[in-house]
């Protein structure tokens, strides 16, 4: 996944906001918020992992499931491998938000256990 021009110029207002992000999460709740802040983004980002071939892990969407196997099977080669590609596209982005969360968590919780329980 290479940087476009755009990526490029957006990247420095994207880091400000995240940064931003996390400095009201400290003020707002200290090293714990950075940590609970973390756990959010890395359980939203494993849901969407879980999610990327479709609707999985609720009783209510059993019928879904087998409508969405069954439209996998009638597809062609072409869009299978257009499925595969875009699924791999979306799992590059998710390890950046891993990484992200799992800095956030040792950051926030190991800052917390170091400093307000020692």
């Amino acid at each position: 996944m290479r940087m476009t021009r755009i990526d490029w110029v957006l990247l420095p207002f994207l880091v400000a906001v995240l940064a931003g992000v996390a400095l009201g999460a400290f003020l707002l709740a200290g090293f714990l918020g950075l940590g609970v802040l973390g756990l959010v983004i890395g359980v939203m980002a494993q849901r969407i992992e879980l999610e990327k071939d479709g609707a999985v892990s609720n009783y209510m969407t059993t019928s879904l499931y087998a409508q969405q196997l069954r439209a996998q099977e009638g597809m062609s080669r072409a869009e299978r491998a257009e499925r595969r590609a875009e699924a791999q596209r979306l799992l590059k982005g998710l390890f950046v938000a891993k990484v992200v969360s799992a800095g956030l968590i040792i950051l926030g919780f190991g800052f917390f256990v170091l400093f307000q329980l020692a």
